[in-house]
């Protein structure tokens, strides 16, 4: 009795130490991925991973002896005939390594630096729950089998060995990722998802505990089954490479016999379990020292080591449980899990609990998520306001909404044209809200997270104007929603957030983030009331960055992506987005005619609650001159420069750097150039340089409105008398204000390639990385 409760204490310790430990091998790969430079090559992660395997699972060998993290590992050897354990020793053990397993899974995310939270995670369902299950049987079956042939007819050698379960296990969780993570552990399975609050539904024990044991179990009888037609199955070779795995002796003692009941002792490592990107996988080919058999296995005589049959004798009901041992746990392990799930079952629908239970809230940072996860961003801007919905896997890859990979939804006026009446300012989102809503299922809404991010529209309203509107716009969601809304969702945007996370977004869909900060692309994204221009510099530029002033946003923000740190550079331009640029420009002409109006117009142009003249001058638009009139809307010359670099206005220009040789454009930039006509806007992104912009607005500049709608027929009707004045600004800003050159090739972008689909290039998509993250 008590060598069984002392092999369940280190069943415990080795699970629990394993799952602590294999949780960070995504993170030991980044790191060692980034301090090698290997990014970009396509095997290193997959030889990085086998190799801590192979290394892991060669000391815990040495450190745990006979303990055991896998269940079916252990019930494997079992109905193998492998002489050690009974029906009673595994109905200690097995629990024992469940509880090992919650509690390291547990343990991990309480004291795992919260930057690493993102890379942690336990296996989880990718597919539907009979699809997993048949691929858990299937894995666990090849898994188990692999492993009885490696460790029972494999190299002598324990290096050799280890080597071989290492590689088998990368081999298979490779086949299973996309399945169930893949687990073929129930152990770690359990660990993960008790921490999730899901152990007691019935997905989980049907996947990662019917299906488990009924492959593993079944890969044992078939492994019996063949070795009882082979000559000799279990030979002295086969014991000595056995009591080989103890690396603690010499080979050529290494099989002895014990002082007392001349009984053999070996062990048989655990083979790997590896978890990375929220995967996890788990095996186990040990066994504690074995005992001596009477059905054609092993005894011992007088220190010898033979081969025999019991026979000739009756069989006692002990007898034939032991010989039928494989049958009655195949039996009998399911239908014991199916009593269990219908007396721990909740009372609700499966797929409610499944929610409920891995979306409860837990210290564990982004690991609580579940299978899918929602988030609703809402961007109020001051062209407009546009919903995006999006769907997570828990690995934190977008997962299809029927077509697409994201609803997006939009519509006109913004908040910000309401600015004295914030309830009909909030009401403006309803049929937004109700659409996005209803693209959640019923039973995540009230988990999925609602944000609404007001730019730089309602910031130039005043703070008191822009508050009143933002305490409207939470009453609608609370009155009217079912989703989650945190205290801070609703809330303007800084200019630092908005450029960060539309930097975030394009790197994210491009697959960058992990990379060094000069494979990642900059980024200037056009807005209507603000731009913002955002780029990763090396960490000695960051720390010579200029203090702010009072009041403006910090030059560069830290952030922690893929296992790497990135040192950002952000500025937010306030009033220098499109239509706030259309109004400083008609300031610099006051009340008198401008020359960036398309001639023949005479009318009053409405942004944030102002009026402003907007009249073509008598002899029309001037290339020439509304570009000088730019110029001095921009501050370009403006003697307050006081770093070594600045883009305009007095401000810092990040100091350029390989963050910034590779550019993408995005937002009204794409959105005029389609219109201009020399950018195909069915196309998610194109390839143009700033002349393009300054041939076009030399067209615009000389036309008449009355022919407008030929010369540029996709231009909308309202846009028409501005197109002269927004493509000359277009221009200056990208040469005179962030000073590239005229020739120089720019990414204009509306959507990003992101596996077969195209997703929009909004800042909404790193807001929602963080959203779901969150805790």
């Amino acid at each position: 009795m008590m060598g069984v409760v002392k092999s369940a204490i280190g069943d415990m310790l080795m699970t629990f130490s394993w799952v602590v430990l294999s949780a960070t091998f995504g993170i030991q790969t980044a790191a060692i991925i980034s301090a090698g430079d290997l990014q970009g090559i396509t095997w290193a992660p997959l030889v990085i991973l086998t190799s801590l395997i192979f290394v892991y699972v060669s000391i815990f060998t040495v450190i745990f002896g006979s303990a055991s993290f896998n269940p079916t590992g252990s019930a494997a050897f079992y109905v193998a005939g492998i002489p050690g354990d009974t029906l009673f020793s595994l109905a200690i053990r097995l629990p024992a390594q469940a509880v090992g397993a919650a509690g390291g899974a547990l343990a991990i995310m309480e004291f795992i630096p919260e930057k690493y939270k993102h890379m942690i995670g336990g296996p989880s369902l990718q597919v539907d729950v009979h699809t997993g299950a048949i691929a858990e049987t299937i894995l666990s079956f090849g898994i188990t089998f692999a492993v009885l042939l490696i460790i029972l007819r494999g190299p002598r050698r324990l290096l050799a060995k280890t080597f071989l379960l290492a590689l088998a296990t990368i081999s298979f969780v490779v086949a299973g990722s996309k399945y169930t993570g893949p687990a073929m552990n129930p152990a770690i399975a359990f660990g993960w998802a008790y921490m999730y609050s899901s152990h007691n539904t019935w997905d989980h024990i049907y996947v990662y505990w019917i299906s488990s044991f009924v492959g593993a179990l079944s890969a044992a009888l078939l492994f019996q089954f063949e070795s009882k037609h082979r000559i000799n199955p279990v030979s002295s070779r086969n014991l000595q490479s056995i009591a080989d795995l103890d690396p603690l002796k010499d080979p050529s003692q290494s099989l002895k016999t014990s002082a007392t009941g001349n009984k053999i002792r070996y062990r048989s490592p655990s083979a790997s379990e590896l978890l990375e990107s929220g995967l996890a996988t788990g095996l186990s080919g040990n066994h504690s020292p074995t005992s001596d058999s009477h059905q054609g296995l092993l005894s011992i005589d007088g220190g010898k080591m033979t081969a025999k049959r019991a026979i000739g004798r009756h069989e006692s009901l002990a007898d034939k449980v032991h010989r039928h041992r494989g049958l009655l746990l195949v039996i009998s392990i399911p239908i014991v899990l199916i009593a269990l799930v219908l007396l721990l079952m909740p009372g609700t629908s499966t797929s409610v609990s499944v929610i409920e239970y891995t979306m409860k809230n837990h210290e564990g940072g982004s690991n609580s998520r579940g299978p899918k996860n929602y988030a609703v961003i809402f961007d109020a801007g001051s062209s407009g306001s546009r919903v995006h919905v999006y769907c997570f896997d828990q690995n934190l890859d977008l997962v299809p909404l029927e077509n697409e990979l994201e609803l997006f939804l939009q519509l006109k006026p913004g908040l910000s044209a309401y600015p004295n009446d914030p309830r009909q300012s909030a009401n403006s989102l309803v049929s937004l809200l109700d659409k996005a809503e209803a693209s959640v299922p019923r039973e995540l809404r009230p988990k999925t997270p609602v944000r609404v991010g007001a730019t730089a529209g309602l910031r130039a309203l005043g703070h008191q104007a822009s508050e009143n509107i933002l305490q409207a716009v939470r009453e609608l969601l609370k009155d009217r929603s079912r989703l989650k809304t945190e205290a801070n969702a609703v809330t303007v945007l800084d200019g630092a957030q908005e450029g960060s996370y539309q930097w975030v977004t394009i790197n994210y869909l491009l697959r960058t983030l992990g990379k060094p900060y000069s494979d990642t692309v900059g980024v200037v994204d056009l807005g209507g009331g603000s731009v913002q221009m955002a780029y990763a510099i090396p960490e000695e530029d960051a720390a010579t960055a200029p203090k702010p002033l009072e009041g403006e946003d910090s030059y560069v923000k830290e952030m922690y992506l893929k296992g790497r740190k990135y040192f950002l550079y952000v500025h937010s331009y306030l009033h220098y987005g499109l239509l706030a640029a259309r109004a400083e420009i008609l300031k610099v002409s006051e009340d008198s005619n401008n020359p960036c109006i398309v001639t023949g117009f005479a009318g009053t142009y409405k942004y944030g609650g102002k009026a402003f003249k907007a009249a073509a001058a008598p002899s029309g638009a001037s290339l020439d001159e509304c570009r000088r009139v730019a110029i001095n809307a921009l501050k370009v010359n403006d003697s307050l420069c006081t770093h070594m670099k600045c883009t305009f206005g007095g401000v810092w220009n990040g100091g350029g750097g390989g963050g910034q040789k590779k550019m993408f454009v995005a937002s009204f930039f794409f959105d005029r150039a389609a219109e201009a006509g020399f950018v195909d806007p069915k196309q998610p992104v194109a390839e143009v340089r700033p002349l393009d912009f300054e041939k076009a607005a030399n067209k615009a500049c000389s036309m008449r409105m009355e022919e407008g709608k030929s010369k540029f027929p996709h231009v909308e009707e309202d846009n028409l008398p501005y197109l002269c004045l927004d493509l000359v600004y277009q221009y200056t800003l990208l040469v005179d204000g962030f000073g590239l050159k005229p020739s120089q090739t720019i990414t204009l972008v509306k959507k990003v390639k992101y596996g077969d689909y195209a997703v929009e290039a909004a800042w909404p998509l790193g807001s929602a990385i963080e959203a779901v993250s969150s805790p």
